[in-house]
């Protein structure tokens, strides 16, 4: 511990993020990325946006961005809230909208930056166990809180809460503010955009990063009602005024515009799943249920760990999480077609073989 950090920073487990290798011929399935780039309206938008305006601020409410989100979701920019990233949207809910008096409520197998942010700011916090089959059951959040967060699809597991438990859960926590963010809802769960309008303590998160392939780009944003949207504002406005740069804007709104691409990419990929899913059943392995662009997959006579290794060995990279319940597991991004018959042909050098 250097003498000059301040005491909380020595208390802090920060959150590690998935590797970034630097190097080439290596398989990257470990960080849930998109394999078919961004919308090439975003990449146009932003080639063209690199001009003599770069000298001036951005629009630090980035209004047009928000028109554009409420325009596609059917709402209101008031009801609009961008971030730096999910991540940083995520940050300024935890500051500005969960009361401190009692804890945050969040799944026990969940995203890992929750409890990371609740250590930040000095927020207890509960993790409250998913059931035997790794879902999350609403009726175990009616207990005292300070606010919930729920990822939906469930990161790490891909299990989806339906829109009814969810609006369920708004109405067992009316005075509490429940976070969904759906991080990965568009590789098939439905968004709960939809019941903001009609519980005012939704928020609904969502981000770029994935589905529409921006991850290098980083950013997110919230809906909700206009009195958590203008929590986030000022606690954003009391830490970076401009989170959002000029080309960030400009090509998140023209990536969300086009909707064509995000269909034809995310049902590429579900499709990739499904198969990838039966061809992994025949090695022998469990697949939790995913309605997201990974699995969570386990295998009764390999460790998971060996798994991982072996993989490394054929510069292929998957993930292998460190919550209790889910150690022996591997999450496995979905690539094009071709990278998971790599990986299926991968594993079948190491011995595993169809039943």
């Amino acid at each position: 511990m250097s003498r000059f950090w301040n005491p909380l920073v020595a208390g802090l487990h920060p959150y590690i993020p998935g590797e970034q290798p630097q190097f080439s011929d290596i398989l990257k399935l470990n960080t849930n990325e998109l394999p078919y780039g961004p919308s090439p309206r975003a990449l146009t938008a932003m080639q063209t946006a690199c001009d003599d305006s770069l000298r001036l601020y951005p629009d630090p409410t980035a209004l047009e961005l928000r028109k554009i989100i409420a325009s596609t979701y059917g709402t209101t920019e008031d009801r609009v809230f961008v971030g730096n990233g999910s991540d940083e949207v995520l940050a300024h809910a935890f500051r500005a909208l969960i009361a401190p008096e009692a804890p945050l409520l969040f799944a026990d197998v969940s995203y890992g930056f929750y409890p990371v942010y609740c250590s930040l700011f000095g927020q207890t916090y509960q993790e409250v166990p998913l059931n035997d089959r790794f879902e999350i059951d609403v009726e175990d959040y009616a207990v005292p809180c300070g606010g919930i967060a729920i990822a939906n699809p469930n990161a790490n597991t891909g299990h989806a809460v339906s829109l009814e438990a969810l609006s369920r859960l708004a109405t067992l926590q009316p005075d509490r503010t429940i976070i969904v963010d759906e991080a990965y809802v568009d590789f098939g769960a439905e968004s709960a955009i939809r019941l903001t309008e009609e519980h005012d303590n939704l928020l609904v998160v969502q981000t770029l990063s994935k589905s529409r392939a921006l991850a290098g780009l980083r950013v997110g944003y919230a809906i909700g009602h206009p009195d958590l949207i203008e929590g986030l504002a000022r606690v954003k406005d009391s830490f970076n005024s401009y989170p959002l740069s000029r080309l960030a804007q400009t090509g998140a709104a023209a990536a969300i515009a086009d909707e064509a691409w995000l269909k034809q990419t995310t049902s590429q990929v579900m499709s990739t799943r499904e198969r990838f899913v039966q061809r992994l059943a025949g090695l022998g392995f469990d697949i939790l249920p995913s309605c997201a662009n990974f699995v969570l997959v386990h295998h009764s006579a390999h460790e998971a760990g060996a798994l991982l290794a072996g993989l490394r060995e054929r510069h292929i990279i998957v993930r292998q999480l460190s919550a209790p319940r889910i150690r022996d597991w591997l999450r496995i991004t979905i690539g094009t077609d071709e990278e998971m018959n790599r990986l299926i042909e991968a594993l079948t050098s190491m011995g595993l073989t169809p039943r």
